[in-house]
């Protein structure tokens, strides 16, 4: 079996694994102790069979031996027994056969020591399975004492099923325990993942032995510390960007009195480009920051309405199809700025913006913004995502942005529960998807 054929069937989780091999575990020692008693009841069946022959053999041949000779045949049938019989023959006693091996020597022994002292015995092996001791009577008569060598094995029929029943007993209780051992690793990945980009989930329970509370202590601590180097960041982020504006304002006033010219214009462009760099990452600033938003039920057919329409009235060539038809559960004023973010970007590359609410396979729905763009490469759909990462290398804010639209509303998203991916477009352009599973 190669290495692709023995990961097919072998189980992926660790509770899978380790209870799969306590139950192999104890399916082998079961199977082992009903060998042990299976073996143990042949001995005693062997033992006791033994003893039997050398009384009833040594009684048997002494009273044919004091019959007359014609009363004989009638007492062979009635000294048979389950393992032996007895035949009468005038034949001369054999002087030669196989010896007698293992059990066949033992049981020939036996005879031999039961009545060995007064008659005379010859014992061999008459087949496989199969001894024979001949005995001359006292008055001349070959007796043939036929042995069988397999006793019976007297095996209840209770107990394969109570062994049966212990190992179901054993298996559960093994899984249980399994379950129980691995459920702190399961809670620690499912906090992992639920681990969004504000770091403010409820920190795991410090409960149950030392060493699933070590684990969850640390993991808290981790937390924490994350959240606090995050919040750090942001905060000098947020700081440097928000006292940028001040000397900004001045330069601007300070152009405002020059003359007009060429280097005027230049120089409120690029404070224009400052202004613009430094309120995207105050707002990005704000989105890691965690800024204050509830969940709240909110029906979603009405705000992509409004959404559209507000772009409508400002001109704007944005379409709406399909609806959603429930409720969803969802923080308002982040899912319109991840969609206005996005609706922004196809206007600004494609000059139109086309809405579309899908239902997904899997449940929930699906927030699509589509545009005939030039579209994103391949290699580039995840990478754009980062902030200040720009597909336009001239450097040129308004071909190419700040970088940090994306970066904000995949950042919203996650906040929301949802997911944001982009796609190229059938026919050209580029498709931005927002899955929402949040239904009220």
């Amino acid at each position: 079996m190669n290495t692709a054929q023995s990961r097919r069937w072998w189980p992926q989780s660790l509770a899978s694994r380790i209870a799969l091999i306590l139950v192999a575990g104890l399916i082998l020692s079961n199977a082992l102790t009903f060998g042990a008693i299976v073996y143990e009841r042949y001995q005693a069946a062997t033992d006791m069979m033994v003893g039997n022959l050398e009384r009833d053999v040594a009684s048997s041949v002494a009273l044919l031996d004091r019959l007359p000779a014609d009363e004989r045949p009638e007492w062979l049938a009635r000294l048979a027994r389950r393992y032996y019989d007895f035949k009468l023959d005038a034949a001369p006693v054999r002087t030669a056969g196989p010896a007698p091996e293992g059990l066949s020597e033992r049981l020939a022994e036996s005879i031999e020591k039961a009545i060995g002292r007064r008659y005379p015995v010859k014992a061999f092996m008459a087949g496989e399975g199969k001894v024979e001791a001949q005995v001359r009577l006292s008055d001349a008569t070959v007796l043939t004492i036929a042995l069988r060598t397999t006793p019976g094995m007297p095996i209840s029929p209770w107990l394969p099923l109570q062994l049966a029943g212990q190992l179901l007993v054993m298996a559960a209780c093994c899984w249980f325990a399994v379950r129980l051992a691995t459920r702190p690793l399961e809670q620690l990945a499912r906090a992992a993942d639920d681990l969004g980009p504000d770091l403010q989930s409820p920190p795991l329970p410090v409960s149950g032995p030392t060493e699933v509370v070590r684990a969850a202590t640390a993991f808290n601590a981790m937390q924490a510390r994350i959240a606090a180097n995050v919040a750090e960041r942001m905060q000098i982020l947020a700081a440097v960007s928000h006292d940028l504006q001040t000397p900004i304002t001045r330069m601007r006033l300070r152009t405002d009195l020059m003359d007009d010219g060429p280097e005027r214009a230049k120089l409120q462009r690029d404070l224009l480009e400052m202004e613009t760099l430094v309120r995207e990452g105050v707002a990005f600033a704000r989105t890691l920051h965690n800024a204050v938003e509830h969940d709240c039920k909110v029906d979603l057919d009405a705000l992509l309405v409004s959404i559209a329409a507000d772009y409508a009235d400002a001109g704007q060539p944005v379409t709406l199809s399909g609806h959603c038809g429930v409720p969803i559960v969802t923080k308002t004023r982040a899912l319109r700025r991840v969609l206005c973010n996005l609706i922004d970007n196809a206007l600004k590359f494609a000059g139109r913006a086309d809405i579309e609410m899908r239902y997904k396979p899997d449940g929930g729905f699906e927030i699509a913004v589509l545009d005939r763009g030039p579209g994103i490469p391949d290699t580039e759909l995840e990478a754009v995502f980062q902030p200040f990462y720009r597909l336009e290398t001239s450097r040129n804010r308004d071909t190419g942005g700040t970088g940090l639209g994306l970066a904000i509303a995949r950042q919203l998203a996650q906040g929301l529960g949802a997911t944001l991916s982009l796609a190229k477009r059938e026919g050209g352009g580029l498709e931005a998807k927002l899955g929402i599973n949040k239904v009220a």
